[in-house]
């Protein structure tokens, strides 16, 4: 097994089909193919052996897919690095997953540089975009393609449990830690991906998601590919280009996070740019049931919703292909099962809270040289996803909040997401975030951070006031603060972590 055989597969059978089209240029599946059998090619040329770690430090550029599918082609572990890491946090990362070979651009050369030569285990650096001095030490994968030789590079045969990938998590507490991920883990999701929401060549995904996230990575690139899709590729979400290319190339399938739906309602996009999507998915985050009920009214389709963590490789649930329920995550991908267990991991009653747990092909071999925390997170042969839920009585799960975001008020317990709920029903709230304040009395106090539409009036109290009339005292917000934008993840998540931080310093 190897997950890169699916680039053979499509070259195969939809060789002239688009591959990916990125800024005018169109990569067919047979020229993607050939990009990725010359860059394994130069792998092997520079040293590279199966089981070597490969980091992609790259944006999303088409380089990005010819170099994760050729390091898995020689057998590599593909290691991914956010592109918005400075020159230590990257450090860490290629010391801890101990990697030989680094893709980047020149743009980042300026963090790329201070590695060269003090990194262990690195050996090579190789640039996919834009001009590099002569001075450094780095191999233009332009080049390395050119010399490379001609002839296909068949993939190396792998068991199923061999690591494919490690993806860094977001490192919202400690250290990041690498999820390690296997042929199996991405195969099964990359299928179930197909099989839950139709996926097939005739579709065009839209992927603004930053690759080196496991949504963009494995829901949508991966999955993409193994069913002979084209990816309509952008560096990053931009409204007005994405929704361009949507009208353009025709895109069928839009995928994004709550935050991105929550734009385009502000910024009232016209129904017809969107005229040919047969799909939205959103994912990383839940979706305000507010968001979802305006969304279906506006443009007279659900956004289906999907639930996971990297290292659920992401795919573990879906909302859904048969019957879609505003509010729920829905119900275990194909070969998946999900429960809801107490304390003592002993699984609860319907409608019962507790933590959500994960059990199925998809689940990561553990983390990266981190035992103890693997064997922790994946105890009783269940990953523990940290995620409060319930299940009800006909096998839909629901988010209620993560456990490390629930608000300890005077022995209160608050879950954030009821209030955040309840903020998105007035009018003027554009988006909200819902977090615990130290307090010398009451341990925390809810505090609300609200963006407000363009254009809309709101003061702090009276959306506090709008909350006292809809929620039990002690969950009405003691602080509101009116903030002109709420920090994000890459792949548009909310920062909690952030206003904690901001919190705590005050």
């Amino acid at each position: 097994m190897n997950v890169a055989e699916n680039i053979d597969r499509a070259a195969r059978h939809f060789p002239e089909r688009p591959a990916v089209i990125f800024e005018g240029r169109v990569l067919t599946y047979r020229a993607l193919q050939r990009d990725v059998d010359r860059a394994a090619h130069a792998l092997v040329a520079l040293g590279v052996h199966a089981g070597d770690r490969v980091a992609l430090y790259l944006p999303n550029i088409p380089e990005f897919a010819i170099a994760y599918l050729a390091a898995l082609k020689v057998g590599a572990v593909a290691v991914s690095v956010n592109v918005m890491l400075m020159t230590e946090e990257v450090r860490y990362i290629l010391d801890d997953a101990g990697v030989r070979v680094l893709f980047a651009t020149a743009a980042q050369w300026s963090q790329v540089a201070p590695l060269v030569g003090t990194v262990a285990s690195l050996e090579h650096v190789v640039t996919c975009e834009g001009e590099m001095t002569a001075e450094a030490q780095t191999h233009a994968l332009a080049d390395l393609l050119a010399a490379a030789p001609a002839e296909r590079f068949r993939a190396v045969d792998l068991d199923r449990d061999a690591p494919a990938a490690v993806l860094y998590t977001s490192g919202t507490t400690g250290r990041q830690k690498g999820a390690t991920l296997s042929h199996g883990n991405v195969s099964s999701n990359a299928f179930a991906t197909q099989h839950h929401l139709r996926v097939d060549a005739d579709d065009r995904l839209l992927l603004f998601l930053p690759l080196f996230h496991c949504f963009g990575q494995n829901f949508v690139m991966n999955a993409g590919i193994a069913a002979g899709a084209a990816l309509v590729l952008h560096r990053r979400f931009d409204a007005e280009r994405v929704l361009t290319s949507v009208e353009r190339e025709g895109v069928t399938i839009f995928l994004a996070v709550p935050t991105i739906y929550i734009h385009l309602l502000a910024a009232q996009v016209p129904a017809a740019r969107l005229s040919t999507v047969r799909l939205y998915f959103s994912a990383a985050a839940p979706l305000p049931v507010e968001v979802a009920q305006k969304w279906r009214d506006v443009y007279a389709r659900p956004i289906h919703e999907g639930y996971g963590l990297t290292e659920t490789s992401p795919f573990a649930s879906y909302n859904h292909e048969v019957e879609w329920r505003s509010g729920s995550i829905g119900t275990p991908i194909e070969n998946v099962e999900m429960k809801v267990f107490d304390e003592q991991d002993h699984e609860v009653r319907v409608r019962d809270r507790g933590e959500i747990v994960v059990r199925g092909p998809n689940v990561m071999l553990g983390y990266w040289n981190r035992p103890d925390e693997s064997a922790h997170a994946l105890r009783g042969g269940w990953f523990h996803t940290g995620d409060i839920g319930y299940v009800d009585e006909d096998g839909y799960f629901h988010i209620v909040d993560r456990h490390k975001d629930m608000i300890n008020s005077a022995g209160f317990k608050i879950w954030p997401i009821d209030v955040e709920q309840a903020l998105y029903e007035h009018p003027a709230v554009k988006e909200c975030a819902v977090v615990g304040a130290p307090d010398p009395v009451n341990g925390e106090v809810v505090t609300a951070f609200v963006t407000l539409h363009p254009g809309a009036q709101a003061t702090e109290d009276e959306l506090a006031a709008f909350c006292r009339g809809r929620m039990a005292a002690y969950k009405v917000p003691r602080l509101v603060r009116l903030v002109d934008e709420l920090p994000k993840s890459a792949t548009g998540k909310l920062l909690k972590r952030v206003l904690r931080e901001r919190l705590a310093r005050r």
